[in-house]
């Protein structure tokens, strides 16, 4: 069964974004972004909300192009543009990029994406995985903690009542001072 991992880089102070949705202050270099590439390559999909999916659909498919693009960024958007993806919204009618559209976050539609086979989900985008956390849905966390406070914007985590135990599976530190935390679940949840 393939597994949800949530992947996501966030600041020291547990934000993805800031308060205008900036993310100026994330420390991606070319070891940092090859990281994710070779993770990202073995995987069998990402799953994203409509916003995380216009965005990337807005800059990837032609970020190889340019007589500049070389290196990591345009090996990513080659692995863009073939990996499979499923978004999540209510009001998206069609999308291109091998996108496949789903309405709602179920454990039955999840189920059954993870029973497919192919390798293990990429999950990222703070309220996606806010629904997903929600549901008991994530196996891993692959978190890339940048090395700055921003003091607030969206936060990774959502409050909750529950508290979920997890083991530490690996850790890296990048050149540049990210630290790359691997989390993986260490049984169910417990009500707090």
């Amino acid at each position: 069964m393939r597994k949800i991992v949530l992947m996501m880089s966030m600041s020291l102070d547990g934000f993805i974004e800031g308060p205008d949705h900036d993310i100026d202050w994330h420390l991606v270099d070319d070891e940092v972004h090859q990281y994710f590439n070779d993770r990202i390559r073995t995987m069998g999909g990402f799953l994203t909300g409509r916003v995380t999916h216009e965005l990337m659909a807005g800059f990837w498919p032609t970020a190889d192009a340019g007589p500049d693009a070389g290196g990591p960024m345009a090996e990513f958007a080659g692995i863009w543009r073939e990996m499979p993806k499923f978004v999540f919204s209510r009001t998206l009618e069609r999308a291109d990029w091998n996108t496949t559209i789903l309405r709602e976050v179920t454990v039955e539609r999840i189920r059954e994406l993870t029973a497919r086979p192919g390798g293990d989900l990429a999950l990222s985008g703070a309220h996606l995985a806010a629904s997903f956390l929600r549901l008991d849905l994530v196996d891993e966390y692959h978190l890339c903690v940048h090395p700055v406070l921003i003091g607030r914007g969206t936060p990774l985590f959502p409050d909750t009542d529950t508290r979920t135990r997890l083991r530490l599976t690996g850790t890296r530190t990048f050149g540049n001072g990210v630290v790359l935390l691997r989390y993986a679940r260490n049984g169910g949840p417990e009500e707090g």
